[in-house]
């Protein structure tokens, strides 16, 4: 079966990045690749406007779609776009392109290895964090430390958004997701559900390649370092729980 790519991107207020071209960082990237690939922009109920500049922006690039949510959380933000994705694997990616889409090239050979799972990480040999503010890389480091001790032992990062999954791996694992279905959500909140999915790979024994990228921190007032931190700790205990 030919390779082909669907590329999944999270959007909730993104008028920032939009405006500061990410998009067509993107577009320029897929536009040079011998790749089949399409890209799904799901947005996640923006109210700053940026979702009618996406669907403007998308208007005349037939590989790209802009499909519109309510406000459930990026869990169901992408679970939209692996349930639409019609390759035969899905990449996710940030908007903000803090791991940039090039990084993908590092990724793609483990697929053709056999691995139904890739994901990016910013903590193993090889990888570099850039401009990143001490007390993001602290939370970052307490936080996949108690993942490990709970729940995921030898995934040093699974909150790095770039992954790839086979499509058909990815569907079985978000339609076995407990704490994070679509539901409503209050807040800009990401939450643990890579966590969830990770671990419900592992406990079916799929496999799974943890690869080193380059990642730069890209400022953001929607993460709430006390209460998110909170509530993304209550997830991972009930993770466990949970099983």
């Amino acid at each position: 079966m030919k390779f082909s790519l669907t590329i999944v991107i999270p959007a909730y207020n993104e008028m920032i990045n939009f405006q500061a071209g990410k998009l067509d960082q993107i577009y320029h990237y897929l536009q040079e690749k011998n790749l089949s690939w399409e890209v799904l922009i799901i947005d996640d109920g923006s109210t700053d406007g940026s979702d009618q500049k996406i669907k403007a922006w998308v208007k005349n690039k037939p590989q790209w779609r802009l499909i519109q949510n309510p406000h459930q959380g990026k869990a169901g933000t992408i679970k939209t776009g692996v349930d639409q994705a019609t390759a035969n694997h899905i990449l996710f990616t940030d908007f903000d392109q803090a791991t940039s889409i090039q990084e993908v090239e590092k990724l793609l050979p483990f697929m053709k290895r056999g691995y139904p799972i890739v994901i990016g990480s910013r903590e193993i040999q090889g990888a570099s964090r850039k401009k990143e503010p001490f007390y993001r890389h602290l939370m970052g480091k307490v936080f996949n430390l108690l993942v490990q001790i709970i729940a995921l032992p030898g995934i040093h990062d699974t909150q790095c958004g770039f992954k790839i999954f086979e499509t058909a791996t990815a569907r079985e694992l978000f339609n076995a997701l407990k704490i994070y279905q679509n539901k409503p959500e209050k807040y800009a909140f990401t939450g643990a559900f890579d966590v969830e999915l990770l671990f419900i790979a592992k406990k079916r024994h799929i496999k799974i390649a943890e690869v080193p990228i380059h990642w730069r921190h890209e400022p953001t007032t929607r993460v709430n370092p006390i209460r998110d931190s909170i509530r993304m700790f209550w997830h991972v205990l009930k993770i466990r729980l949970y099983d």
